[in-house]
């Protein structure tokens, strides 16, 4: 496999995690990530502002990360 193949797959699953990541974090009307962190919470108790803080950290690196590809991505293309 080759180098811009192997990074375009890497874009791909990157872009798919952080599309995960932003979903899962609750926001102020709590639509879906609320039904799905309120299942986990009953579960793993009450610890959804850690999690909160978790899932930014992770946005934020995993945007960057993205980023950083996508432009070594339109650097091999030219």
């Amino acid at each position: 496999m080759k180098v811009k193949e192997a990074l375009m797959v890497l874009d791909a699953i990157i872009s798919i995690a952080l599309i995960a990541v932003v979903v899962l974090q609750s926001g102020k009307s709590a639509g879906l990530s609320g039904s799905i962190a309120g299942g986990a919470e009953t579960i793993f108790g009450s610890k959804k502002k850690g999690l909160d803080e978790i899932l930014a950290k992770a946005t934020m690196i995993l945007g960057l990360v993205f980023g950083i590809v996508t432009l070594v991505l339109v650097k091999l293309s030219s």
